[in-house]
């Protein structure tokens, strides 16, 4: 075999080998980080850096990915346990925690499990605040003891890097005795409410019966009125109709008097009412009718005798 050839053969074969080792380390060197997470580094078991998402670069053979933690928001389930309110009451309760890692350091190196650490914090505050409250401000104020929850793991988790977004209960389960008291108190409650409700219907109706009379009463009497204020109308209408009636009446006799022929028939009604008048005297016995002559002083004396005469007769009669 030729020694050039050999030579040549073996150079190829180092180079393949090298090719091949230069991929091996970059292929290892390379690492692309998916979003939402993050990438704990060690070098040679001590924590080197953290890496994000995108492009990233590490030491192969040296460094290595010694956690791979999720920034996204996630949700672990309380199992149920039992607590006890402060007016001794056990209740089982369960709930759902959401919580996300804020520091991987942290997440990493200062708990073991930070999901398990969580859980069981959450499980002991939930009991403890549990143990502040009475059974019925439990039902009442959920959204109070959440908050108090939440509040509490913050503060008690920070080393680990963990921030709790919310802690939903999911049920409260009390004693078989205490839900038969409860449903009880519940059925008392809608009785109240429907007599209640009763009450105050027939005190609405009472009212709307009053203000009906008041209103028919108050119509009544603007009716009254209204036809009284007409029938007034009414009659000032008449009256003044038959005063101006009258009026036109007595213009037409002053315009028929300012004639001969009116001033005939003055005369002549006049004498006629004249005559009437007289007969009208002449009925009573007391009195004693004059002539028309009676300006005369004759005919006075002459009929003040006849009066004199006529009332010593009656006396003596």
């Amino acid at each position: 075999m030729d020694p050039v050839s050999t030579i040549l053969e073996l150079l190829l074969s180092v180079e393949a080998i090298l090719l091949i080792f230069v991929i091996v380390i970059l292929r290892g060197s390379i690492k692309f980080v998916p979003q939402n997470r993050a990438w704990i580094i060690e070098r040679f078991g001590k924590y080197q850096s953290t890496k994000e998402a995108g492009l990233n670069f590490i030491i192969p053979f040296i460094d290595r990915v010694a956690a791979d933690r999720s920034l996204k928001e996630q949700a672990t389930d309380v199992p149920s346990q039992s607590a006890i309110t402060r007016d001794n009451i056990s209740l089982v309760v369960d709930g759902v925690l959401y919580f996300r890692v804020l520091d991987p350091y942290k997440a990493t190196y200062g708990v073991d499990d930070y999901v398990f650490a969580v859980t069981q914090l959450a499980q002991t505050t939930m009991r403890s605040e549990l143990g502040k409250m009475e059974l019925d401000k439990t039902f009442e104020e959920r959204d109070l003891l959440n908050t108090n929850i939440v509040a509490a793991i913050n503060a008690a988790s920070d080393p680990w890097g963990i921030q709790v977004l919310r802690y939903e209960i999911k049920d409260i389960v009390p004693p078989n005795s205490v839900m038969e008291a409860m449903e009880a108190q519940m059925k008392a409650e809608r009785v109240k409410r429907a007599q209640i409700l009763e009450s105050e219907g027939d005190r609405q109706a009472a009212i709307n019966v009053a203000e009906g009379k008041k209103q028919a009463q108050v119509l009544a009497a603007e009716a009254e009125k209204a036809e009284q204020i007409l029938k007034a109308e009414g009659e000032a209408k008449a009256i003044i109709a038959v005063a101006e009636a009258q009026a036109d009446a007595l213009r037409k006799v002053g315009e028929a008097a300012n004639t001969d022929e009116g001033q005939k028939a003055i005369q002549l009604d006049l004498a006629t009412k004249a005559i009437l008048a007289k007969e009208a005297i002449a009925k009573e016995s007391s009195v004693v009718l004059l002539p028309d002559n009676a300006t005369d002083a004759s005919s006075l004396v002459a009929q003040g005798m006849s009066i004199i005469n006529t009332l010593n007769s009656k006396k003596s009669s």
